[in-house]
């Protein structure tokens, strides 16, 4: 390894084997290199000594981390960038190479969890066995693990593979973030067929332009990173990514007047379900529905067909599975999600939280709502606030009557948070129905008080997750279930 990855050996590891990889000395396990990467507080050499003694048989980094790792008494691999070598060195760790499973991986600023849940779902129903890493969990066969980040660091990737491997999974669905790609946490793996779904305002936090983060999903449609890809060309950028890539690619579109070698269109929509037609070359067409609501479920489910057949699985074998099973038989946690029963207002949790999001899933929802559309709210603190008005001016343009909460904080005072969203919420609609609520409890609740039958609730942020973060403290809570309990409290089914 030393040899094959340019390192510069400090000690001796004559004889030595390592058996896994680790980023964080917490998670180190017996036989582990443990690998200390620059972070915004401490350098990950630091804390040798504890991997060390947590059974780290060697340590890469870089200078600097030589330095603090120095008393550790473990052999160092130093090189220049830790993190730009963590992918591969993982990868010849675990072997990656040697993995039979067809991957798969999805960018985009929306829809990469849904993508990810329904090209699983379709393998599912084709009988393959699955494994999947998305924004809500981690997925081996039937084995599920709650996530932390969109895309897990390399060293966890990498081990999640060998895992499957174990466990004989033939295709492998994986979320890919901008972040992911940017800081080299799909490093080591060449995907099968790539997916690209939208681009939209979010995450300027972390980039300083669109076209910044549009140059980092950018990425992944090149030799290096994938074989193929399938990407939905109904925006500037879908169309930019065609120009610019370096790899064959399949394209997708949901308007007919666009230039594409597949067309979307659909065909009814119920609160229950979207049914839609897919058209290709050759006259190839597709019928089916998916158990969600919205054209863009459609074109979620739509991408991750195409996904399938780019990698070689037959349009036909897939049209007699979905007609056999009277269409997509999929569950995706927080995304769109009905929690409500037969009798009452609708009621729809979602994990979107940024303005794209927002309009579009409160138009699907405005589609069959005869009454009064709500939509209870809250924007991120310590993330992207120059989306904060917009989100604001499309709740109060989409909804009847909007509640503004609190979701996640973090170390931002809440009511300057709230008070941007309202203020871009009152510029749109001086006269929106408007409640400020800071408590999530409550304010759903405020929000299903004032419903009757007929109406429709959108709660939109949390999603699947399970958490309120205040001042770096994760406070359980479960927008699904404390919906559920509300509605329950209420009379309602």
């Amino acid at each position: 390894m030393v040899d094959e990855f340019e390192l510069f050996l400090r000690g001796d590891i004559e004889g030595l084997e390592v058996s896994g990889v680790s980023i964080s000395s917490r998670t180190v396990q017996p036989g582990d290199l443990y690998v200390g990467v620059p972070g915004r507080a401490f350098h990950g050499a630091s804390f040798a000594e504890g991997a060390r003694e947590a059974g780290a048989v060697a340590i890469l980094t870089d200078e600097a981390g030589a330095l603090l790792a120095a008393g550790s008494g473990l052999p160092i691999l130093v090189t220049p960038d830790a993190r730009a070598a963590l992918g591969a060195v993982a990868a010849w760790i675990y072997r990656t190479d040697e993995n039979p499973a067809t991957l798969f991986a999805v960018t985009g600023t929306n829809g990469k969890t849904s993508v990810v849940y329904l090209l699983v779902a379709i393998l599912n129903q084709l009988g393959v066995v699955t494994g999947l890493t998305s924004t809500a969990e981690r997925r081996i066969g039937d084995l599920a693990v709650v996530s932390s980040l969109t895309t897990p660091e390399a060293t966890e990737l990498h081990a999640l593979l060998a895992r499957m491997r174990e466990a004989e999974v033939r295709a492998v669905a994986i979320e890919v973030s901008a972040q992911a790609l940017s800081r080299h946490r799909v490093d080591g793996l060449v995907f099968d067929v790539a997916g690209f779904t939208n681009l939209s305002h979010d995450h300027l936090d972390d980039y300083s332009s669109l076209d910044e983060y549009f140059q980092a999903k950018l990425e992944l449609f090149q030799p290096d990173r994938s074989r193929r890809g399938v990407i939905t060309v109904d925006s500037e950028w879908g169309q930019r990514i065609v120009a610019e890539c370096r790899i064959p690619v399949t394209t997708l579109s949901i308007h007919p007047e666009v230039d594409a070698d597949w067309h979307l269109s659909i065909v009814s929509e119920d609160a229950l379900y979207t049914e839609f037609l897919l058209e290709g070359p050759e006259g190839r067409r597709l019928q089916t529905r998916v158990p969600l609501i919205g054209w863009f479920m459609a074109a979620n489910a739509a991408l991750a067909i195409l996904m399938l057949v780019e990698s070689g699985y037959d349009l036909e074998a897939i049209n007699h599975t979905l007609d056999r099973d009277g269409g997509i038989d999929v569950y995706i946690p927080g995304r769109t999600e009905r929690i409500s029963g037969d009798s009452g207002p609708l009621v729809y949790i979602d994990y979107g939280h940024s303005p794209d999001a927002f309009l579009n899933t409160l138009a699907a929802i405005r589609a069959f709502t005869p009454g009064r559309l709500f939509m209870v709210f809250g924007a991120d603190g310590d993330r992207d606030t120059t989306k904060r008005a917009a989100m604001g001016a499309i709740a109060a343009r989409g909804a009847d009557v909007v509640v503004i909460t609190d979701f996640h904080p973090r170390y931002e005072d809440p009511a300057s948070i709230r008070a941007a969203l309202i203020a871009g919420a009152r510029e749109a609609v001086p006269d929106v129905e408007l409640y400020e609520v800071a408590d999530p409890h409550a304010a759903f609740r405020t929000a299903l008080g004032l419903a009757v039958e007929g109406d429709s609730i959108l709660y939109a942020g949390p999603g699947h997750e399970n958490y309120h973060e205040v001042n770096g403290v994760k406070i359980p809570y479960s927008a699904r279930e404390d919906s559920r309990l509300a509605l329950r409290e209420a009379g309602w089914q």
